[in-house]
């Protein structure tokens, strides 16, 4: 069940903010002197953050920037990120959230693809934003935390300009222009407005107990370039007005040590943290301070839930979202009683039905496309709105799940990630969590090959355990015992190591550009 409620005061967010930066601005008068941000030895408070948000605002609008211009943000996990984010938005102007980790090749894709009229850059990006830059239309860069670009513009020392009311954009004004990859094909910018950002924020915050109260501290390390890290995360804790703590770079070791030093009390994280934390000795006690554990952005193991339950005292609350959706869509924190290898029931205020191809809700137990309608779903893709909700607000995941009776959700793939075995369908997520099964078996991603008899066949990408032999064989009896024939790796392929987003999924579309082994085997019909 979830966490039972404490004695925290519950968060009270602004009445009914317009911009998403009233958040900070809120915090800044419930708590001026409460510690907003930690990033190392620095730290904020929610007064000094909105003052600080101010003068970036003020900068901005020396600018003289058109109001909804784009402002690309190349920021890490710092102080840095969070003050720049705020004033973005209440300049009247559209953040672009952007992995400071990118190559110059990415970066050239969103600045260009955005229009982006600045860039925001750090020092540890500055040289790869620079060497992205296009010949024509290039946009302004201004250094920020320390960084200072061949331009010389420095965003502290620029001078401030007049105007950049609080109140000229909100509501359905674009506020944040997420670039997402999906599954193929170079990343599109979802355009998520002010209302789908709040809205998902206020659907979160209905959950009982609130997951996020004033006096939580949060750790945030998931990149803050994510919708995951930007909006559970750190929207999160301004609307609660509460303490986050920032953290650059995973180490499973070091945030361990800050967990114990700041009395966290809430994880936000991806499958990856958690079971790098199972491997850290001593971590009950390091986690003593943690009330709430949430997983999100990828499919948590079964295996991983229950360890990091054993190991560190805490379960695991799974959630399901995407970033078109700002991100929130199910939760294992709204479940009657939350079961391993399930996202959970609908967040308040999402609806959420099963279809088939024809777009008719499918019966109980049978796998269906995920449809989602919600405030918080965002106004369609970069630059025209295309691809968004239907008429009637609905939109199309393009995620395959199975209801059970209770009305949750169990992921078992994407419908463009099925695979046709002579016929018959094969959902990937379904096999990775049988061979995730086997002791030997630390990670496993699942991809359709081409076969010459039956059109596709399932191939296994297998990472094994420290001390583990490989041996494809007893992977593929283990495999036959829970799945059917068809269902079975005709390939398997042992690696070293995954790709993953910055957020821990599995980037299958590197996968799918290893050339495939020769099937060993003609799956049953």
């Amino acid at each position: 069940m979830p966490p039972e409620p404490s004695s925290r005061p519950v968060s009270q967010p602004s009445p009914q903010p317009l911009n998403v930066a009233d958040l900070a601005r809120h915090a800044a008068g419930v708590a001026p002197d409460r510690v907003a941000f930690v990033d190392g030895e620095r730290s904020l408070t929610w007064a000094e953050l909105d003052a600080d948000a101010d003068r970036v605002a003020a900068a901005l609008a020396g600018l003289r920037l058109e109001a909804g211009a784009r402002v690309c943000l190349v920021l890490g996990n710092t102080l840095a990120f969070p003050v720049a984010y705020f004033g973005v938005l209440r300049a009247g102007l559209v953040a672009v959230p952007v992995n400071p980790a990118n190559t110059p090749r990415e970066l050239a894709h969103v600045f260009e693809d955005s229009a982006a009229a600045v860039v925001l850059s750090g020092p540890a990006a500055l040289a790869d934003v620079e060497a992205a830059l296009p010949i024509t239309g290039a946009p302004i860069v201004v250094g920020v935390d320390g960084a200072r670009p061949s331009s010389g513009l420095v965003l502290d020392e620029l001078p401030a300009g007049q105007g950049a009311p609080e109140a000229a954009r909100g509501g359905e004004d674009l506020a944040v222009l997420m670039y997402t990859s999906g599954t193929s094909g170079r990343p599109r910018g979802a355009m998520l407005s002010h209302r789908a950002l709040l809205a998902d924020l206020e659907h979160v915050g209905r959950i009982e107990p609130s997951p996020t109260s004033p006096d939580d501290v949060v750790l945030l390390v998931l990149p803050l370039s994510h919708v995951f890290g930007l909006s559970t995360g750190l929207g999160m804790v301004a609307r609660a007005a509460a303490t986050g703590v920032l953290v650059d770079r995973f180490s499973a070791e070091a945030t361990a040590a800050l967990v114990r030093e700041h009395g966290v009390t809430n994880l936000v994280g991806v499958p990856t943290m958690y079971q790098a934390w199972c491997e850290v000795p001593g971590i009950a006690e390091a986690f003593a301070s943690v009330r709430l554990a949430v997983s999100g952005a990828a499919p948590l193991p079964v295996g991983v839930l229950r360890r990091f339950h054993t190991r560190a005292g805490h379960l695991v609350y799974e959630g399901y979202g995407l970033t078109e959706t700002a991100p929130s869509v199910t939760s294992t924190l709204c479940s009657f009683e939350p079961k391993a290898g399930s996202v959970g029931r609908p967040v308040p205020g999402v609806e959420v039905v099963l279809v088939d191809r024809s777009g008719a809700e499918v019966d109980s137990d049978d796998a269906g496309e995920v449809r989602v309608r919600g405030a918080n779903l965002f106004s369609g893709y970069w630059p025209d709105g295309a691809d968004g909700p239907d008429e009637a607000g609905w939109w199309s995941t393009g995620d395959v799940a199975v209801a059970d009776e209770a009305g949750d959700l169990t992921l078992v793939g994407r419908r463009t990630e099925l695979i046709l075995v002579s016929g018959f369908n094969v959902y990937p997520r379904e096999v990775e969590a049988v061979l995730a099964l086997h002791p030997d078996v630390l990670e496993v991603a699942v991809v359709g090959i081409p076969h010459p008899y039956t059109g596709s066949a399932v191939q296994a990408f297998v990472v094994l355990r420290p001390g583990s032999s490989p041996d494809a064989e007893a992977l593929r009896t283990h495999a036959a015992r829970l799945l059917a024939r068809f269902k079975c790796p005709t390939a398997i392929e042992f690696v070293e190591s995954l790709p993953h987003t910055a957020t821990g999924k599995v980037a299958k579309g590197r996968l799918r550009e290893t050339p495939a082994p020769p099937a060993t085997a003609v799956p049953d019909e």
